[in-house]
């Protein structure tokens, strides 16, 4: 079975609620790979490299988020793995 890249758009108040930091941590329980940053339009977005069961668990993470905040929506799109070695916050 082949690792997919999910590119996540999360769009509502999810910025200065951690939730940067709590996508990271799901993630690594997950045993995701990526990435996680704070857009200029106030969205987060996350590249999610894993296998389709660990995405799917993940973007319904994403549609709740931390608990602080709220999400408005949840957008992705699937792509061919990129090799991703970790999962990083980006600032």
């Amino acid at each position: 079975m082949n690792k997919l890249l999910y590119k996540i758009h999360v769009r509502g108040h999810v910025q200065g609620v951690g939730f940067r930091w709590s996508a990271a941590h799901e993630a690594k329980n997950l045993g995701i790979t990526g990435l996680v940053k704070n857009m200029p339009d106030g969205s987060v977005y996350i590249e999610a490299e894993g296998y389709r069961e660990q995405l799917e668990q993940f973007v319904d993470w994403c549609r709740k988020g931390p608990g602080f905040g709220y999400v408005d929506s949840v957008d992705f799109d699937s792509f061919p793995q990129a090799g991703y070695i970790q999962f990083l916050i980006e600032h």
